[in-house]
């Protein structure tokens, strides 16, 4: 088997529990995803199977999301799954503040992420430092969000701002609504979370773990193709020779205008297979295909 899913990740299970699953719904072994998700929240979980598992790396970075943010609560993992340890009435707190604070959120920012996280210190997880009750300073990184726009605004003591967020790989909603509460400060949680845009797969294109085992039962079911899941990047169709030489790890040499656009190309031969990934670097004569992910 070789291809994605586009899964819509429910609510309580892990991303490796997502992973498990299909591989027990496929019976197969090699299945990998793409940008973990925290157990509460939901939506788009891309994943990998079999020697797509390779490809990962090669999908945009880019994300979306769609969140709510409870203002006047902190907890200690920065979301409603973790323990309350502060609250304070924030009914006082208008839509026109917020909208005035957002703009700090735009852009390449430092952020520090929740110390309920997946990022290594000294080799072990930060979740698995603060369930000890070890105080450890999560480093600070730099992200970037491209753009903030709001969805909602339910009043109340505890009010909730439902947004939009578009931003790059690495990026923890969590600490945004910590820190958007901090500003305010009233405190801020994040009250739940959907991935709607994952490795440039949407979530109204994605599919239940629910509806992979019907159609699986059914006979039906089927993967995304790398040629369709990789179509942000350039094409370059070699010739049966070509492929040929190419699939046993021969460097090609190519003519810069035949292939424009230098870095990574998927390749396919005339009759539309998928072949791989080469990238084109330049040489002395001209430039060079060279093999990078070949499928045989």
């Amino acid at each position: 088997m070789l291809g994605f899913i586009n899964l819509n990740k429910p609510a309580g299970l892990t991303s490796h529990d997502c992973v498990a699953k299909i591989r027990r719904l496929l019976k197969t072994s090699k299945v990998g995803h793409g940008g973990t998700l925290d157990p509460a929240a939901t939506g788009v979980l891309p994943i990998a199977v079999g020697k797509a598992t390779r490809l990962l790396p090669l999908f945009p970075e880019n994300k979306a999301y769609q969140a709510k943010i409870r203002l006047g609560m902190r907890t200690n993992t920065d979301d409603r799954e973790g323990e309350v340890i502060e609250t304070k009435s924030a009914s006082h707190i208008t839509l026109e503040q917020i909208q005035s604070l957002l703009p700090q959120f735009i852009g390449k920012i430092e952020q520090i992420p929740p110390a309920f996280s997946a990022i290594r210190r000294d080799g072990k997880r930060l979740y698995e430092l603060a369930r000890k009750g070890e105080q450890v300073e999560a480093p600070v990184r730099t992200v970037e969000i491209y753009g903030i726009h709001v969805l909602g605004w339910k009043v109340g003591e505890y009010p909730e701002l439902e947004v939009e967020i578009a931003c790059g790989a690495g990026t923890y909603i969590r600490a945004i609504a910590r820190d958007l509460g901090s500003l305010l400060n009233v405190g801020g949680t994040l009250a739940s979370l959907i991935r709607t845009e994952s490795c440039g797969m949407k979530l109204s294109q994605s599919i239940t773990l629910e509806e992979i085992e019907t159609q699986v039962k059914a006979g039906s079911f089927s993967l995304i193709s790398p040629a369709i899941a990789l179509q942000h990047l350039p094409e370059i169709i070699l010739s049966a020779e070509e492929a040929k030489r190419w699939m046993q790890g021969q460097k090609l040499a190519r003519n810069q205008s035949d292939d424009p656009l230098a870095g990574f190309n998927r390749l396919n031969d005339e009759n539309g297979q998928f072949l791989g990934i080469g990238e084109l670097v330049p040489s002395e004569a001209n430039w060079l295909l060279v093999p990078k992910i070949v499928f045989i």
